[in-house]
């Protein structure tokens, strides 16, 4: 486990940053999942999944360890509740990625009306979101070297646009494919037409979660 005490030593935003790194390996290894689906590999979906759950588990552990230690004395240059907020929506994304990864675990489903195809693009659109939150959290370095204002706020600002406009995009391609699996869901069995729309309903919780982060870091941004 990593030495979060000497984190934050280095930087009251190192403990964040670095527990984004294991979000990012779980979102990552859903990528890898989603490339298994797309194929229909049913044993590559299950040994991705289990792998997967491991990495959710490392980024709990180390979100618990940051909780633990958060100094009650140190002086943050934001709210300590942002602070706190901010770790709880970055591991809500790990917890969203481990949730997807057993519900493909669950059944094979059988190809319907393209909708493995779209699923998956639905996902790739989410993930862009993610990633454009992640280069946020990348940023906040530089944010507290220009003391929350200035060119580098400016830039957060716009990369936190650009991730709301990105959310929009994948939400409208969602909605499409959720009234898609509506209208033509007569023909499936109920636990699979379940399996779809909730399979649907949590990746666009991805970019839900990478909006409501992008959006937590402007209100700091504005509240300074």
């Amino acid at each position: 486990m990593l030495n979060i005490a000497r984190l934050f030593g280095k930087s009251p935003f190192a403990p964040l940053q670095s527990h984004m790194k294991k979000v990012a390996n779980c979102v990552e290894r859903l990528s890898d999942i989603f490339t298994a689906f797309s194929k229909m590999d049913m044993e590559k979906i299950e040994k991705l999944s289990a792998d997967l759950s491991r990495m959710e588990h490392e980024a709990d552990l180390t979100k618990n360890d940051i909780r633990n230690h958060l100094p009650k004395s140190l002086f943050l240059p934001i709210d300590r509740a942002h602070f706190l907020e901010i770790l709880s929506i970055q591991d809500s994304i790990a917890d969203k990625a481990e949730d997807i990864g057993i519900l493909l675990t669950l059944r094979p489903l059988e190809p319907f009306q393209n909708f493995h195809g779209e699923l998956v693009a639905l996902f790739r659109k989410n993930e862009e979101v993610f990633i454009e939150a992640k280069r946020i959290i990348e940023e906040i370095d530089e944010l507290l070297e220009s003391s929350f204002g200035g060119i580098e706020a400016e830039k957060v600002k716009d990369m936190v646009e650009q991730t709301a406009q990105k959310e929009h995009e994948a939400d409208k391609t969602g909605q499409v494919l959720m009234k898609k699996l509506f209208s033509q869901g007569d023909t499936l069995s109920v636990p699979v037409f379940y399996l779809w729309m909730r399979l649907i309903e949590e990746v666009r919780a991805i970019s839900h979660l990478a909006e409501r982060l992008a959006n937590r870091i402007r209100m700091v941004l504005e509240l300074k």
